[in-house]
């Protein structure tokens, strides 16, 4: 089995996500007592935000790739970023490093494709959901249309995120606020919902929502699984 570099702490709740899924999964493909060969280099999430809000995304870029140098020079085989949004940084991230990005958005469309929609709704922090590089390159590689909330819910989203689901907090307000959102996107002719923060998963689950929703961090999960076994 292939190491997994795991970049994360964006936020570590959602990293310890990751690290059991990792060895749930792994345990799942290979049976008996087998587990996750990984090494986790964590950040400090306070930095990362004040950048991200700063739009400092070259900073950003700066601290991701030496995660990833570090990661690389522990002897891991891929690189993993346990986030979605942090993913902006990805392509740089690569020029500098001499191991592949697991990337969470081509994971994600995969499965997109797999059940043939054709216009997908994207939910997340308003970085991903403003910026492009996510949607631009399910768009480009897979030819899905992404589409993400606008306006005031747009902003909704991501104080949520922010203010509430950072610190693993669940409020029925907040899902309710949240659902509605989906259903102006369903209007919109989304077809599905993909959970573009790790974070979301604390929030909602398929039993909430009545078309296809799009857990990125078990999808990004299992196709790393799947390179390390390959």
């Amino acid at each position: 089995m292939k190491v997994i570099g795991l970049i994360g702490g964006m936020t570590w709740k959602s990293t310890s996500v990751y690290y059991q899924l990792l060895n749930e999964i792994t345990n799942e493909k290979l049976g008996g007592r087998h587990s996750c060969e990984c090494i986790l280099y964590s950040v400090d999430f306070d930095e990362i935000e004040r950048l991200q809000h700063r739009g400092d995304w070259q900073q950003l870029a700066d601290i991701m790739s030496k995660a990833a140098g570090k990661l690389e020079k522990a002897g891991a085989d891929m690189i993993v970023i346990c986030a979605n949004t942090m993913h902006k940084t990805a392509d740089e991230i690569e020029d500098r490093v001499n191991i592949p990005i697991v990337h969470i958005a081509d994971a994600v469309a995969v499965e997109v494709k797999k059940q043939n929609l054709k216009k997908i709704g994207l939910i997340g922090t308003k970085f991903i959901m403003e910026h492009d590089f996510y949607k631009n390159r399910i768009k480009k590689t897979f030819d899905i249309d992404v589409i993400s909330p606008k306006g005031r819910d747009m902003i909704t989203i991501h104080r949520i995120i922010f203010d509430e689901l950072i610190y693993g907090t669940a409020k029925e307000e907040s899902k309710k606020r949240y659902l509605e959102i989906i259903n102006k996107l369903t209007e919109r002719g989304a077809e599905g919902i993909i959970l573009g923060c790790t974070e979301i998963s604390i929030l909602l689950n398929q039993s909430d929502i009545n078309i296809p929703i799009f857990d990125t961090i078990r999808i990004h999960v299992e196709k790393a699984i799947e390179f390390a076994i390959a």
